[in-house]
């Protein structure tokens, strides 16, 4: 029986466990990544654990999200601490302005066959190069920095395999869409992504790393094309021939679920509010009136998307329409200047767009919210309600082409009518400049680590006692996201001060849960299906932590969810009958006893809930590994009791 790409990597960085699907593993990482959102508290952690210099091949800390330095001294000062906690530590500092993480990555830190762990949950975009990239929460980054193996449960893999050549007008974006219609949100969760067929070879590395990058929004763990010659056309133009590897399946690989996509008669797609799998054809929703077009975003800002966009405008001879806001935000300063050198960026600026930073920009709510009840046509990866800064907005994802096309005509408009599409190759050899790229200090002990006053202590969670009880302080339904957890936009700048950060907690759904979970000294709360789906962002579970949370019970968890809600030391529990998610309503208090012996002793967990009078089963399902964790009161206890 042949392997796979997935099973030969995971063969390759396999520490221990087996490779059978569902069984937990611990894998060696390679390379790390972190942002400035999640990299002040993955820095905190990692000097919390006393180890004097990270000891991956490669670790690069970008700031790319909080750019705009806006409200105050908080983000400079954040980006202060990252570039001197990188100097002193070992790791790469590249510069705000220098590019968003993934592009940037891509471009000119990823190697195929080597594993990547970020705390981004857009990580798997550098599986568009054949690197097994995998988003995590800023504490197993960090314990991966200092030499400690990634745990995850083996993983399936899904072969999607593409048949066919992309017609004009139909792009990468459009592949991943149509997987979203095809699998759902949810219909990822425990498998990986294994891109294959003829119809591989047609796609540029940059196409391939966005359709990689949004598998994100199918909970997969991570996605991955194979390196062939295509990659190594790229890594050359990119000046880094050195770094090519060649990984290509054996001809009787096995897959768990073959899924095939017909590349041929694809048609333009585009996701609908408020969630990345409610996908349509364009044709279907040709006509909708469009007040706002935003393009980049790690999913689709590379020198191939820019110069198309650019060409479009050109080419045809056409403006920005009058009723329409548009903006440009390249994925990095290579891209930037690779549009500028080749006449792009004059041309969008002709035809009437706004050129933003080499940020994430509107991605993440910092900057361009929509109107109220606008309509917003983004080439992003998300569309969660609320995300863009205005709840009432209706954000739709689609590819650069749609993009373009709507902010020609001002509505929704199948981007074939344009006529003859513009031909874009990709560069024999890309522009390099590494400038803005810090490389660690040569002399450490030199380096004083810089802390601003917004740099708070971390919190950390106490030892699992064998009585928890608490309220339910709130109860939600299916596909809860991060960002109703922890919301981006303005609170950003309270990445570092989780004091001040707890209050944001919910608050689009309750202005006073912060208030709430304090004054009852915590409690729990319940949710419905794919619970903590989207960003990696472990605020999401930290913050809660802070504000006294004991245990968050739903019907199903999101992976790095999951795993952050136990690194921090909140109980993760499933419902053993679906029916119970019924029978608790907001308000009831539960009370869980013997809970540490019962933890220990097996899966099922009995819980009381008071109000109702009545007794509920539920289920943990965690490692031996985890329930160590649990009893710890969270893994960074947990490490540093292993390094006594």
């Amino acid at each position: 029986m042949g392997n796979n790409i997935v099973r030969k990597i995971l063969e390759e960085h396999l520490v221990s466990g087996e490779l059978v699907p569902g069984k937990e593993i611990a894998i060696r990482i390679d390379q790390t990544l972190t942002q400035d959102a999640t990299g002040t508290m993955a820095y905190l952690q990692f000097e919390a654990m006393g180890v004097p210099r990270v000891k991956t091949k490669l670790s690069v800390s970008y700031v790319d999200h909080n750019t705009l330095q806006y409200g105050g001294f908080e983000n400079a000062d954040d980006h202060r601490f990252l570039q001197t906690v990188a100097s002193k530590y070992g790791i790469y500092f590249s510069k705000p302005g220098n590019g968003i993480c993934h592009q940037v990555h891509l471009e000119r830190f990823g190697v195929p066959g080597q594993t990547l762990l970020g705390s981004d949950s857009h990580t798997p975009t550098c599986g568009g190069l054949g690197m097994l990239a995998i988003g995590a929460g800023g504490l197993d980054v960090a314990v991966a920095m200092g030499g400690g193996a990634f745990n995850l449960n083996t993983p399936k893999v899904v072969l999607v395999k593409l048949n066919g050549k992309l017609q004009p007008w139909v792009s990468a974006k459009d592949v991943i869409l149509e997987l979203l219609r095809r699998m759902t949100v949810k219909g990822g969760v425990g498998k990986v992504i294994e891109y294959g067929g003829d119809g591989v070879k047609t796609l540029s590395v940059p196409e391939r790393a966005t359709i990689t990058n949004m598998g994100a929004e199918l909970g997969a763990t991570t996605s991955v094309f194979p390196s062939d010659e295509v990659t190594e056309e790229f890594l050359m133009a990119q000046r880094r021939e050195k770094d090519f590897v060649p990984i290509s399946p054996d001809p009787d690989a096995q897959y768990d679920e073959v899924i095939e996509i017909d590349l041929d008669s694809l048609e333009p797609m585009i996701a609908q509010p408020h969630s990345p799998d409610n996908v349509c054809k364009v044709s279907e929703i040709e006509g909708l009136h469009v007040d706002q077009v935003c393009i980049g975003s790690c999913t689709n800002s590379s020198y191939k998307d820019l110069m198309t966009v650019a060409r479009i405008f050109k080419e045809g001879g056409h403006k920005v329409n009058r009723d329409v806001n548009m903006t440009i935000s390249p994925g990095s300063r290579q891209v930037l200047d690779m549009i500028a050198h080749n006449s792009g960026l004059a041309g969008l600026i002709e035809a009437g767009a706004r050129i933003l930073e080499n940020t994430c920009g509107p991605c993440i709510g910092s900057g361009q919210s929509p109107t109220s009840n606008g309509v917003s046509l983004r080439t992003f990866n998300r569309n969660f309600e609320g995300r863009s800064g205005t709840k009432s907005a209706n954000v739709y994802l689609c590819s650069p082409e749609v993009a373009a096309s709507a902010a020609v005509f001002g509505a929704v408009t199948d981007p074939r009518k344009l006529g003859d599409y513009p031909c874009v190759e990709m560069p024999h050899e890309f522009m390099v400049d590494d400038s803005m790229i810090v490389p660690p200090s040569e002399e450490p002990e030199k380096v004083e680590v810089f802390r601003g006053p917004n740099i708070q202590p971390l919190p950390v969670s106490g030892e699992l006692q064998p009585v928890v009880k608490g309220a339910v302080l709130l109860k939600l339904g299916d596909n809860v996201t991060t960002d109703h957890i922890t919301p981006a936009g303005t609170w950003l700048k309270y990445r570092s001060n989780v004091p001040k950060y707890a209050e944001s907690v919910f608050s689009a759904i309750d202005a006073d849960f912060h208030k709430k979970a304090k004054a009852t000294g915590g409690g729990f709360v319940v949710g419905g299906e794919n619970y903590g789906q989207g960003s990696s962002r472990e605020h999401a579970a930290l913050c809660p932590m802070y504000l006294g949370i004991k245990g968050v019970v739903a019907k199903s968890f999101a992976r790095i969810h999951k795993d952050n809600l136990v690194n921090f030391g909140i109980l993760p529990l499933t419902f053993a009958d679906t029916a119970d998610y019924d029978s608790i309503e907001e308000g009831d208090n539960l009370e869980i006893d013997n809970l540490v012996d019962q933890i220990k002793s097996g899966e099922t967990i009995t819980v009381k809930n008071i109000a109702k009078g009545k007794e509920i089963t539920l289920k943990h399902g965690l490692s031996d590994r985890q329930v160590e964790i649990i009893l710890a009161g969270g893994k960074l206890n947990y490490t540093k009791k292993a390094a006594l």
